[in-house]
């Protein structure tokens, strides 16, 4: 899930996009705009001038094709989760360290090379992203690995996913390239699970990203409005081309769940995400903006459930995608590269499950 301010950079041939500003449903105010530069010059990124370097990683740099794509197909995925020992014994080699950023949601791990590890690491890889959220491990090769090798790691956990829009490598577009800021695919019937993020430049401070537990800000509600909001969906439609034109698959409109219940942990979670949700089926926009406007402040404010990543050179992110809220945090006017590179596993058709007041329990 994701409550981005979504920037992509600018079209193919560096000219400038024109953004859309998107209300704050729940107060009427557009966004700031972003600053800093609004097109993307691809001179400067293979070869520098006289203020920045080239781009470290250029195999890595954005394209934006226009292949045509077919709608996507159901597929079954089963959860690696499901199969992990919960003991998390590859996780934990001689000489590893694990510590927590918040009480609920983060963890910070050394010690543990992603890209070695085997089938069953991967299995207890899913399970502990799915319980602690959010997973920030350092000193990683995978922006060293040829890309190919870090897709054939993403595909384990999930069909890969290739965006109908967003920035791409030249070679494999199941790669979103990330070039300031980013956004989230809530808009797919089978939306991402088990999510890897990693950085390839960034800005000397600034450019951090904040996770929210969306477990931890639906336990947060009172049990009665939990209750009311069980059987409630969202509508969410698919990119239509608006970023400079591209629409690589023809735009879908689905609906999933405000409370979503996670299939291997059964944690219940706020499933929401403002920039593609049209909206409340069956109520009044009125109806529809007064509630996901607060359901949006609520996890927008929640400090005490939230967790901000620092980016570092050699940083990998793991985060659950359907437990969790993200957004970049776009706070430098440097004009500094910020480069990342994320590799999207789908995962299963939201599901829900009855109410259950635990405050009884």
């Amino acid at each position: 899930m994701s409550s981005e301010n979504h920037q992509e950079s600018g079209a193919a041939n560096g000219s400038t996009v024109p953004q859309k500003l998107t209300p704050n449903a729940a107060a009427g105010i557009p966004r700031i705009p972003i600053p800093g530069p609004k097109a993307y010059n691809h001179e400067v990124e293979t070869k520098g001038d006289d203020t920045w370097s080239p781009a470290t990683y250029q195999n890595y740099l954005p394209t934006w094709p226009t292949d045509k794509y077919p709608s996507l197909e159901p597929f079954t995925h089963v959860d690696p989760g499901s199969r992990a020992d919960p003991s998390f014994p590859d996780l934990h080699p001689p000489g590893s360290k694990h510590t927590s950023i918040n009480p609920t949601i983060g963890t910070k791990i050394t010690g543990v090379q992603l890209s070695s590890l085997s089938d069953a690491g991967k299995d207890q890889l899913a399970l502990l992203a799915a319980q602690r959220k959010v997973l920030v491990f350092r000193d990683q090769d995978f922006a060293s690995l040829p890309i190919e090798k870090a897709l054939e790691f993403g595909s384990y956990f999930g069909r890969l996913h290739v965006h109908p829009s967003s920035a791409t490598t030249a070679t494999h577009h199941q790669i979103h390239i990330v070039h300031r800021g980013a956004g989230d695919e809530t808009w797919k019937e089978q939306p991402p699970g088990t999510t890897f993020m990693y950085i390839l430049d960034l800005p000397e401070s600034g450019g951090d990203t904040i996770f929210a537990d969306q477990v931890q800000a639906y336990k947060r509600l009172s049990p009665s409005f939990q209750e009311r909001l069980h059987g409630l969906k969202a509508q969410y439609a698919g990119p239509d081309g608006g970023r400079g034109g591209i629409c690589r698959r023809e735009p879908v409109m689905v609906e999933h769940p405000i409370v979503r219940t996670h299939p291997v942990t059964g944690d219940k979670a706020l499933y929401i995400t403002k920039g593609s949700c049209k909206g409340i089926v069956g109520w009044k926009k009125e109806e529809s903006d007064m509630l996901l406007g607060f359901l949006n402040s609520h996890t927008a404010g929640g400090q005490d459930f939230q967790v901000r990543v620092k980016w570092k050179k050699g940083t990998v992110v793991v985060w659950d995608n359907r437990v969790t809220a993200h957004s970049s945090i776009l706070d430098w006017e440097t004009g500094e590269r910020r480069h990342l590179a994320r590799i999207t596993p789908q995962a299963e058709k939201p599901i829900e499950t009855p109410f259950v007041d635990i405050s009884q329990g």
